[in-house]
């Protein structure tokens, strides 16, 4: 089995609506059926051994990005978090020890008659910035909890309100998902890893149902939104190459479809068979999937990924980099402020 492919992302973006005339269509067999050559063994390793699921498999679920994205926005107490996202004590309990362990945050007593503890981040865990700027950005679009965040953000460098830009960090253009090319080529390494982590890869039985756009944006949500991006259309597709349970499958595509996450249309060859497709909403957590790959790889796990984007403008490796949308230098934390949320969510 050949460990190396390109894929044109640009040839990937989904339904008849978006494709230029100038492009071929998304399959060849039309945008809503036909006979595609897709290598399903292949997608199916390139995912397992991408650092994007490496990477999920500890910080994919919905509290953790939550509880991290209430760090970057000046939550520091065990109680701030609880009230600002009404989330359970025992699962913030853990998802802070969790962090803490991983190095991302740093638990240190308060100086102060109230007693207890604050935690903040650390070196590593501010090196997680460009995805969280993707997070805020997809929620101020799509989230339901848009008003639990900041209404706006300030660079404090050109004192100028502005939106997260994703850019290339070789040739510093904007960049979306048509204009790469996606590589992929196996990680052995990471690819022997996957089995001994897959028992941290089950899914709750609760997690499939219920499921709104915001917060619950979590691990199995992104991993499907990745084999969507990769080609793969059909329920069995899916099924293989995310190696999931028919059933549980089946819950979180329906989640997916009621949330506005996916797309399930009748097949135009086959009226037996769904066909499954992006949406503006799940095309738009791309800034989010590149940029949390490409931490993962860099500062987690220290390995390459087997999803390799090319910058097609450049033709080099792509290298996101999170910009001021302003002045187009690049973000740091220190270099940005804020105003506080508007509100406090009421519980999920």
């Amino acid at each position: 089995m050949s460990l190396d492919r390109s894929i044109d992302s640009g040839l990937l973006r989904q339904g008849p609506a978006v494709v230029e005339p100038a492009e071929p269509p998304p399959a060849a067999g039309g945008p809503l059926g036909g006979h595609r050559l897709l290598d399903l063994d292949l997608i199916r390793d390139a995912i397992s051994s991408s650092t994007l699921n490496h990477g999920l498999m500890v910080l994919g679920d919905r509290w953790t990005s939550a509880v991290l994205l209430g760090a970057f926005t000046g939550l520091s107490r065990f109680e701030a978090w609880q009230e600002r996202l009404a989330i359970p004590r025992s699962t913030l309990s853990n998802r802070l020890k969790a962090l803490v362990e991983l190095g991302l945050m740093r638990r240190r007593p308060i100086a102060a008659r109230s007693g207890g503890h604050a935690y903040h981040l650390t070196r590593r865990g501010l090196a997680l910035y460009d995805q969280v700027l993707m997070i805020w950005s997809w929620e101020k679009r799509w989230g339901s909890r848009r008003d639990a965040l900041p209404a706006h953000l300030t660079h404090r460098n050109c004192g100028r309100p502005f939106v997260p830009s994703l850019r290339c960090a070789a040739c510093g253009d904007k960049v979306g998902i048509a204009d790469l090319n996606l590589q992929l080529r196996v990680n052995p390494t990471l690819l022997a890893r996957t089995d001994l982590a897959r028992r941290s890869a089950r899914v709750a039985p609760g997690d499939a149902t219920g499921m709104a756009l915001g917060l619950r944006v979590d691990r199995w949500a992104l991993l499907i939104v990745t084999a969507l991006v990769l080609g793969c259309r059909h329920f069995h597709e899916l099924s293989h190459v995310l190696r999931i349970a028919s059933s549980v499958l089946a819950r979180r595509l329906g989640g997916m479809v009621e949330s506005g996450l996916v797309v399930a249309q009748t097949d135009l060859q086959d009226a037996r068979r769904m066909v499954y497709r992006l949406t503006p909403a799940s095309r738009d957590l791309f800034g989010y999937l590149v940029c949390f790959s490409t931490w993962a790889a860099r500062d987690h796990l220290h390995q390459p990924s087997s999803i390799r984007p090319i910058h097609k403008g450049c033709g080099k490796p792509f290298v996101p980099q999170v910009a001021c949308s302003a002045c187009g230098n690049p973000l740091k934390p220190r270099d940005v402020s804020f105003d506080p949320p508007a509100r406090t969510p009421a519980t999920a």
